[in-house]
Order: structure tokens, then sequence, then C-alpha cells
């Protein structure tokens, strides 16, 4: 072992410029473990058991302090005390020794002293590999052992084992110190090959199969890294470098799904970017710029990619739609997704005019919002059906059904109480819901979670509107109080807070639309009501709809090109829209709230768009 050593050091320079007892963090954290040991004067240098030499404290004995000897010697043994001080048994028996060669008593004490000693010695050896401490008192028994009988086959075994782990640790420590290094050895020698040579002459050794999962380790924080600057060619050498150190190893193959993840993220984000940038004619060259960056990144195949290509070719302000017109977009694995319909461009004044009642300073200032290109939205709110096929197709896990519970109406009280048992697949009241009501019980992530799944699945990149989309949707062209203008509700406008609606149990609203009653009571299935002007449902009642803006208290210095106004990292975002408990200043087209990401209940749903 020690020529292996040696060797090593010559053909791994690295190796050779380390100090021969450094420990590592980690040493220094498993030494508080190890077992209290007393501490031995060693004389020479410590480095190996061959270095290693130990001299019995001085004990000075005449003929008349034998029998007292004795009995210190027998105590000292049972109490485990062998080796350190002048009163410990190893040290009584040789000068009883040397004070009678011929005592039996002091030989066969000394014999079970040696046995003991060599107990002790297996005891640290268990932990000699991994902790400096332990190593360290494994050489000192080595010395004592060697003193005492150093012919003695279980020393001589003994002190093979020691030197073993001594050059094993030493292989170890120099590899770490490689790997802090940032030495990993991916084209050979450094700490990969450090920890590869203790595993080939003890095979399954703790300490290197940590290290080489620290190597492992280290190599994917260097692909990730490599992804969130763009660069996966380099990402991928890292990842293959790091699927060559363990077999089947499942957290390459996660950490292939992250990267995936940042490659899929990035070109999102760079396509998204172009499509903004097509919205004027100078900007087709800068959406032409980011197409290449996409397709250097991207996938043969990748349909976010081609589907980016297909918008700068045919780049209009419309693409292939037209205002109005309906579509749906075939999913990768059979079916269609929701009904969407254009948007038309245009500018409307968002929030609440100075003078509005029930205006609160969170929908102010009014300010001018325009958008210089149209976009698709969802033609009615997400329904039951439409989100069962997403969580049925991807196993995801809702916050609610994570959670085991959420908020619902209780029409014994008439108010709304937490429910256990309670998610998506329930409705307004807990029980289960038909698969064309709008989906309740689903928090924003829930509902980016789909949207990004319609993304995977289309190829064209949905997500929430943005708080000034469903605000210029939900008005369709007029700037009045309400999403229908001011004064009351026309007939079979909405589902509102009407006068006239009832509860199961007879229950009427304490505050609620004067003689309007449109018959439900609690969320409608889809679609049943009026279309507005620009052909979509439910904006203006039945749930109100999780937007992706981030809450801020007021509209200073809030987009004006309708963007998301978003913040990474937020915990509170927006609601927006009337539902069927909303009370009439609810229902206001200006009218918005502030609630937690992780909020699920009986009056929330949401709906998606989608860039054209």
């Amino acid at each position: 072992m020690r020529a292996i050593l040696a060797a090593l050091l010559i053909s791994l320079p690295w190796l050779a410029a380390c100090s021969r007892d450094a420990a590592t963090p980690d040493e220094a954290a498993n030494a508080a473990d190890a077992v209290r040991m007393p501490s031995v004067t060693v004389t020479g240098d410590d480095s190996g058991v061959d270095e290693l030499n130990w001299r019995p404290p001085a004990v000075a004995l005449v003929p008349g302090d034998a029998a007292d000897a004795h009995r210190r010697a027998a105590r000292a043994l049972s109490e485990g005390r062998l080796f350190d001080g002048p009163d410990d048994a190893i040290p009584l028996y040789l000068a009883l020794q040397r004070l009678d060669a011929g005592d039996a008593r002091a030989k066969t004490g000394l014999g079970r002293s040696l046995d003991r000693l060599l107990d002790q010695g297996a005891q640290v050896m268990r932990h000699a590999e991994d902790r400096t401490e332990a190593l360290r008192r494994a050489r000192q028994i080595a010395a004592v052992a060697r003193t005492v009988a150093p012919a003695d086959p279980a020393v001589v075994a003994y002190l093979a084992r020691v030197d073993e782990a001594d050059q094993l640790t030493r292989l170890n420590v120099a590899s770490e110190r490689a790997l802090r290094e940032g030495t990993l050895g991916e084209n050979g020698g450094g700490a990969l090959a450090g920890f590869r040579e203790v595993l080939k002459w003890k095979p399954g050794q703790p300490r290197a199969m940590q290290g080489l999962a620290a190597v492992e380790s280290a190599m994917i924080r260097r692909a990730e890294e490599a992804a969130l600057a763009s660069d996966f060619d380099t990402t991928r050498l890292w990842l293959d470098h790091a699927a060559k150190i363990r077999e089947d190893a499942q957290t390459v193959a996660d950490a292939r799904v992250r990267v995936e993840a940042i490659r899929m993220a990035r070109i999102a984000e760079l396509r998204d970017a172009g499509v903004r940038d097509m919205a004027t004619p100078l900007g087709l060259k800068e959406a032409r710029v980011k197409l290449a960056e996409v397709l250097r990144i991207a996938e043969p195949g990748n349909r976010v990619a081609a589907d980016f290509r297909q918008r700068i070719d045919l780049a209009t302000h419309y693409g292939l739609f037209r205002p109005g017109q309906a579509f749906t977009d075939a999913l990768h694995h059979g079916g269609r997704g929701p009904a969407m319909v254009v948007v038309p461009h245009g500018g409307f004044s968002m929030g609440a005019g100075e003078d509005e009642k029930d205006a609160t300073d969170a929908e102010k200032p009014a300010h001018y919002v325009r958008f210089d290109r149209g976009f698709a939205m969802a033609r009615h709110p997400v329904t039951v059906g439409e989100f069962r096929r997403f969580v049925e197709a991807t196993q995801y896990r809702p916050r609610a059904t994570r959670r085991g519970h959420s908020i619902v109406y209780d029409e014994r009280s008439g108010n709304f109480v937490r429910r256990s048992g309670v998610d998506w697949r329930s409705d307004y009241t807990g029980q289960p819901a038909s698969d064309d009501m709008p989906v309740l019980h689903v928090s924003v992530y829930d509902a980016e979670a789909y949207a990004e799944w319609l993304t995977g699945q289309t190829g064209h990149g949905y997500r929430l509107p943005s708080e000034a989309e469903y605000e210029y949707a939900l008005r369709a062209g007029l700037q009045g109080r309400y999403p229908w203008g001011n004064g009351q509700p026309p007939r079979g406008v909405a589902n509102l807070t009407g006068g006239n609606d009832r509860s199961p149990s007879g229950r009427t609203w304490n505050n609620a639309f004067v003689g309007y009653g449109d018959g439900y009571w609690g969320p409608a299935p889809v679609g049943r009501f009026r279309t507005n002007a620009f052909g979509l449902k439910d904006l203006d009642g039945n749930t109100s709809e999780w937007v992706a803006d981030c809450w801020h208290a007021s509209y200073r210095r809030a987009p004006a090109d309708g963007a998301a106004w978003f913040n990474p990292g937020c915990r509170s975002r927006v609601v927006r829209g009337g539902s069927w408990a909303s009370s009439p200043a609810q229902a206001r087209a200006a009218w918005r709230s502030s609630s937690d990401s992780d909020m699920t209940n009986a009056r929330v749903g949401f709906r998606v768009v989608r860039g054209i």
C-alpha cells in the first residue's frame, strides 16, 4: 500500500503538495463525534505507524511495592486504563517485569492488557478511515502494541490494518483538498482519480464513496451554472462527465430534468420577448436575433422554437389571426386546448376615476394602457374537466389537495368556512363538481402550472393574463363603473349577487343588485351568460380570477404596455373580476384584491391567455 501511495504521489503533483495530516471541515465535524480518548505523549513525527514511538511512563518500584503495584495494575485493567499514565495497566506490568523477570502474574496481566488494548484498537479502527482523531488514536495504540509485543501475530495484523487506514486516509484527504480547490479530474487525475484509487484497493470505502458523490455534485453544479449562462454545450459536457462517476445515478437524471427546465424557460423568455419585439416593424430585426439564440440553444424539434420561427415568418399585426377569431390548439397527447378568442389591440383607461363611488386608492390613479398587439384569451374560465385532464396527464398535486382543505360556502351558517377534503374537484359547498363548472379551490401556482402544461403540449405561450389584459377584456371597449356600463346590470348579463337570488334554504344576499336575479346561488356552469363585445364570457361574474401580477398598493409606475407587473419572489398576487358572491362594489370593472399566492377558496378560479 505504501508503494502504491508513493507512486500515486509522483503521478499526481497535487497530492504531493498536500500536508500530511490536514483535516477537512468534515473531519473536524466528525472529530466531535469521536470516542472520547485521553492524550498520549508520542515522540517523533506521528504521520505513520512506522514513525510512532511510545515510551512507557516512568514507574519507580522497589520489591516491597510489588503487591500494591499488582492491585493497582489489576484495577487499571478492569477500568480500561491501559497506557496513558504511570498508574495505568501496561506501564505497571512492564515495571513489575523489570522488577522481577519471572513474575508470572505480571506476564499474565501484560498479556490480558495487550488483548484489551487490541480490542480498543479494533473499536477505533471502525472509524479510522473517516475520522482524523480515530486514526490518530489507532496509531497511538499501534505504537504501544509494537512496544509491548512486536512479534505477536495479532499485533502484526493490527499494525497492517492501521497502515492501510493511514494510507487510504492520506489519499482521501488529498482528494478532498483537490475537490475544494476545484480540481475535479474530469480529464484524468484530480479528486476523481484519488477517490477511485481508494476504492480500487478497498471497494465500497464510505469516505471515498462520499467523495465520489461530492465530485459528481460539483460537476452537476458546474453544468447548471453553464445552463444559467445559456452555454448548453458546456452543460452537456459536465453532465456527461458526472454520468460516468456512478452508473445509473438518479442525481444526474434529475439534473438533466432541471437543466431542460432552464433551457425551456430561456427559450420561452426569448420567444416572449421576440413576440413583443414584433409589435412594431422595427422590432422584427431584434426578434430575428432572439430567434437565432433560441435555435442555438433549443434541441432539434423544439415546438416553442418552431412556433417562434413561424411567428417571425408571418409577422403582421395579428400573425395568422384576426380580431374576434375563435380557435383551439391541438394538445400533443391528443385532444384540444381551451377555446380561445383573439382580443383586438387597442388602448383604454385602466383603473378607477377620482370620483368613482366605492373606489379605493389601490385602484388609482387611472392611467392609459395600450396594447400594440392583440392577444388570445380563453372564452371562459378553465373548467373542472379541463383542469382534470392536466392533473391526470402530469400527476400534479394542487395546493388544496396537498394541504387537505379549502374555503367553502356553508349553507347552514351563510358564511365561508374551512373544510377538510376539499380541492379542485369540489364545488362551492365542497361537494363533487361537474366537469362543466369553473374550477375552484386553486392557488395562483396551480393556475400557472396548468398554463405551463398547455405551453408544453401546444408549443404556444400560454400564461395567466396580466391585470391590464384582464381589465381591458372585461371592459371590452366600455369605460363605465361596471363592465356593462353604469347603473343596474342588464338581464342575463352575468352571475352576480342579485336581490332576487335565493339559496337552497331560502337565504338572500344582504348587499346585492336590487331587482336582479340570475337563477344561481353559487357558480354556474361556464358560458351560461351573455358574451361581451370581445367574444368572451363570465369575465364580469360567476368567479373571480387570478391574474399574473404581484400586488401593488396603487398604479403609480405601473407598466403602460399591458405587461404583468411582477416582482420575483412576491407572495401577494392580484385577483380580478366579480363573482357569484361579490358585493356590487366588488363587481365594478376597476375592482381589484390582494391575495396570498397559496390562497384557495370557492370564489376564485382562472383563465389563460396566449400570445399571437
